[in-house]
C-alpha cells in the first residue's frame, strides 16, 4: 500500500511538471516568452501554480534538455534563442562594403514587412503601448548622432518583431540585428556622407509604420514598412 502511495505520488509529480512544461514550451513558441527574456523564478512559478519547487525544478530541467532554455547557478532562467546555433557566419568587416549592405537592406525589407504584419495582427495591448512609447522617444532624438538614431530605429523595428508573437521572426530578427548592425548603420553613415543630411523620409515612415500598427492595419502594415527599408535601400545605391 505504502509503495502504492509513493508510486502514485511521484506519477502526480511527473504528470505537473509535464503540464507546467507544456505551458512554458508554448509560451516560448508561441513568442510570449521571447529569446533572451527571463523565466519566471522557480518560487514564483511553484506559487503561481501550487505545486513544489522540486517539480518546477523539473519541469525546467526538461525544458533545457530541449534546448528552449539555459539556466546558470545563481542566475534566472533565460529563454533561447533556437536558431542561434545555426548562424554561424559573421562576416565581420564587411560592415562598409557596399554590395553587402544592399543585401542587407533586402533581405530587411522582408523581414520588417511581415514583423510589421503579424505586429498588427497579434500585438497585445501592452506591447502596442510599449510600442508607441518607444516610437515618441525616436521622434524626439532629432539631434542626436547618426550612431544613437540607427540604434533608435533598430530598438523600434526589433519591438515590432517581439509583437509578431512568430519565434521564427523574432529570432532571426535578433541575430540579424546584432551581426549586421555595422553594415545598417554604414548604409545610413554612407547616405550622410554623400547628401550631407539624414534621410529625409524616415521619420515620416515611421509615422507611418507607428500608425499603421496602432490601428491595427497588417496588410498596411507590411505595405510601409517595406517602403521604408526600400527607401533607404534607394538613398544607399545614389550614393554609388
Amino acid at each position: 500500500m505504502n509503495g502504492n502511495t509513493r508510486a502514485e505520488g511521484v506519477s502526480e509529480e511527473r504528470l505537473l511538471s509535464q503540464s507546467l512544461m507544456r505551458d512554458l514550451r508554448d509560451q516560448i513558441l508561441f513568442g510570449e516568452i521571447v529569446p533572451g527574456q527571463k523565466i519566471p523564478s522557480q518560487r514564483v512559478l511553484a506559487s503561481a501554480h501550487q505545486i513544489s519547487r522540486a517539480t518546477v525544478r523539473e519541469a525546467f530541467t526538461l525544458l533545457e534538455q530541449q534546448g528552449l532554455i539555459e539556466t546558470s547557478q545563481g542566475a534566472a532562467s533565460r529563454c533561447c534563442n533556437l536558431l542561434e546555433p545555426h548562424f554561424k557566419l559573421t562576416l565581420e568587416g564587411v560592415g562598409d562594403n557596399f554590395e553587402f549592405q544592399r543585401q542587407v537592406m533586402e533581405a530587411r525589407a522582408a523581414l520588417e514587412g511581415e514583423a510589421a504584419f503579424y505586429a498588427a495582427r497579434r500585438a497585445s495591448d501592452e506591447q502596442l503601448q510599449k510600442l508607441d512609447e518607444e516610437f515618441h522617444r525616436m521622434q524626439a532624438r532629432s539631434e542626436d548622432t547618426t550612431l544613437a538614431k540607427a540604434k533608435a530605429d533598430l530598438t523600434f523595428h526589433m519591438q515590432i518583431a517581439e509583437s509578431s508573437h512568430n519565434l521564427l521572426i523574432i529570432s532571426f530578427s535578433q541575430i540579424f540585428y546584432s551581426r549586421y548592425f555595422n553594415a545598417i548603420y554604414g548604409v545610413l553613415s554612407r547616405t550622410l556622407k554623400k547628401f550631407g543630411r539624414y534621410p529625409d523620409g524616415i521619420s515620416k515612415q515611421h509615422a507611418q509604420i507607428h500608425k499603421a500598427l496602432m490601428n491595427r492595419d497588417a496588410e498596411n502594415a507590411r505595405r510601409v514598412a517595406q517602403d521604408h527599408i526600400l527607401y533607404t535601400l534607394r538613398s544607399l545605391e545614389k550614393t554609388e
